[in-house]
């Protein structure tokens, strides 16, 4: 008798998976909001392989993990064989050998994934690859503005900030444009991106129209910023300020991936403005991990 092997479901792209798939993970993520739990994964493991420092993305994952009763395998780079050389390959067809049911890798090489999905027997969770994609924060970002528009067709959405360096426009500037959005990018001309396929407009141009301003993290550490410019011409000339929020539509969000550089892309007092969105966003990625681990584990929608 042939026995087909079911191929893991890896969640590396939003890229890969159909729209149909991508409103199936939003809504289920809305129905775990809402307390409709999916079935629990009693004796399934996942280790967390973070080659990157993480405090969202991987507490996230952790306590969407223990919502699902998954068992995590501790993972320590800084104690793991990765310190006497090994490669990732070989870190994770040691965790797969020793019976590990999903791995959830944050790397710091963009694309470490793709050996990885041709070669495993268990799903890879992308929690971003260097200036690639961040998927999952990606997918929390769609479950945020669903959940507040019930649509993505029409929308006017401005991603604004250090574009060149960001895994999370990349991915969201992909899937939204596939979903309905009008979605333009706002950043300093050395900071632009020409491969997302933005169209390229000022903020203080698009503001009145947007109906989400989704601002990115200035990363202080993929450049030298004062070469450029100093924190606060940035803040004056690029970031989000009380006078600029003034002028947004009162139905209008703000949402931002965190961690946020206060003053910088936007002012500390707009962070828990009534029409932020950047702590619910945080919520939400509990729920939107927890569904991606549902799909890997082969549960239930």
């Amino acid at each position: 008798m042939n026995i087909i092997k079911q191929q893991p479901k890896h969640f590396v792209s939003l890229d890969t998976l159909s729209l149909d798939e991508i409103m199936g993970l939003i809504e289920e993520s809305l129905r775990y909001k809402q307390g409709n739990m999916p079935p629990l994964f009693d004796g399934k493991t996942v280790a967390n392989l973070f080659f990157e420092n993480s405090t969202r993305t991987k507490n996230s994952f952790q306590m969407a993990e223990r919502h699902l009763k998954v068992q995590e395998i501790p993972f320590d780079v800084a104690t793991s064989s990765v310190t006497k050389g090994e490669t990732l390959y070989d870190t994770c067809k040691t965790l797969e050998a020793i019976g590990v049911d999903a791995l959830v890798i944050r790397h710091p090489e963009s694309g470490y994934y793709h050996e990885l999905v041709e070669t495993l027997n268990i799903p890879v969770l992308n929690g971003g690859d260097g200036s690639g994609e961040h998927p999952s924060q990606s997918l929390l970002d769609l479950v945020t503005i669903f959940e507040e528009f019930k649509t993505f067709e029409g929308l006017n959405i401005a991603i604004c900030g250090d574009l060149v360096h960001s895994r999370v426009a990349r991915s969201n500037a992909s899937v939204l444009k596939r979903l309905g959005a009008n979605v333009v990018g706002c950043s300093p001309a050395s900071w632009w991106d020409e491969s997302m396929g933005l169209e390229h407009r000022d903020l203080d141009d698009v503001l009145a129209d947007c109906d989400v301003i989704m601002l990115l993290r200035v990363q202080h550490e993929r450049h030298i910023m004062g070469d450029i410019f100093s924190k606060e011409d940035y803040h004056v000339r690029y970031g989000l300020t009380p006078e600029r929020v003034e002028r947004m539509k009162p139905q209008a969000i703000i949402m931002h991936p965190a961690p946020v550089n206060r003053d910088v892309e936007i002012a500390g007092s707009l962070i828990e403005h009534p029409q932020s969105r950047i702590f619910p966003q945080m919520t939400n990625g509990v729920y939107a991990r927890m569904a991606i681990l549902n799909r890997a584990l082969g549960g239930q929608l």
